[in-house]
């Protein structure tokens, strides 16, 4: 970690992971409704503030494994570390890292071969185990390399022999950490765009009770599929923005489009209207 800071800064690097995690969430989110997250224009601001609520019960369940991964490690280090326990902690390394590395091998192939892999049942197990059996594998072997590192078993720390294996079990622990690091930025990606897909579909069986509502005033009739929308021909006494659309709400708004949905509560309905944002309508937006 002292190596990478060199590289970049440590708040850099959390501004980096903020941006990606909001940005794969709010793809996600309107990806559901079939919204191209290019047309809407958001500034970097707006993709930072939402990443805290998509990486929240994630961050809080990794910094919770954490602590209980370095209490155990930290017991068994104690039980361990006696000269009596030698042959036992020897054992129990050489178990650690065996059991570590299998899993490691098992579920890596899903990061290069997903699609040929047989598939799980379809939800949050096909989601998850595959990353989650990298990162206990990963998490296993990391453990055996400490054990094993911090273990007084008589080494001659000035013969070069010695440290040459106490470099290479290092390099194995970095290396190990690595493959961590990435088995949880692969399943906090996923995580983050199941997050959105699901926000999506709980705000469309709320019906938008969140986003603004939009009435719509048009210089044309509109033709439109989307349910509950009231309807009311104004007449020409009433100006040229004669019909009158009432129900619709304000999904997203582009420089030059109006994404609108329809308030019906129940019906799961994400039927998308877009309207151009140009003198053909006028629309009154209200909370």
């Amino acid at each position: 970690m002292e190596k990478v800071a060199y590289i970049a800064a440590p708040g850099t690097i959390v501004l980096g992971l903020l941006y990606y995690f909001g940005t794969t969430y709010t793809q996600a989110y309107y990806a559901t409704f079939g919204v191209p997250t290019a047309d809407l224009q958001l500034s970097v601001e707006a993709y930072l503030v939402r990443s805290p609520s998509a990486i929240f019960f994630p961050l809080w369940l990794l910094l919770f494994c954490g602590l209980a991964v370095l209490l155990v490690l930290g017991c068994a280090g104690r039980l361990l570390g006696r000269p009596e326990q030698r042959a036992r902690r020897e054992a129990v390394t050489g178990w650690l890292l065996a059991t570590g590395l299998l899993l490691v091998l098992a579920g890596f192939p899903v990061f290069f071969w997903e699609d040929r892999l047989p598939r799980l049942p379809a939800g949050w197990l096909r989601q998850f185990v595959p990353c989650l059996t990298v990162a206990l594998g990963a998490t296993l072997a990391f453990a055996a390399v400490q054990l094993r590192l911090s273990s007084p078993d008589g080494r001659d720390r000035a013969d070069p022999g010695d440290r040459t294996a106490d470099r290479l079990w290092l390099a194995a622990g970095a290396l190990l950490l690595g493959v961590l690091t990435m088995s949880l930025f692969f399943g906090m990606a996923r995580y983050v765009a199941a997050a959105g897909r699901v926000e999506a579909l709980r705000d469309a069986a709320g019906g938008y009770v969140s986003s603004p509502r939009a009435v719509v005033y048009s210089r044309v009739p509109v033709t439109h599929h989307a349910p509950g929308i009231l309807f009311d021909d104004l007449g020409s006494a009433k100006g040229p923005y004669r019909y009158q659309y009432r129900g619709f709400r304000v999904l997203a708004k582009t420089p030059a489009r109006l994404y609108l949905v329809s308030h019906v509560p129940g019906q799961k309905s994400r039927t998308l209207v877009v309207l151009p944002d140009d003198d053909t309508v006028r629309i009154e937006i209200s909370p």
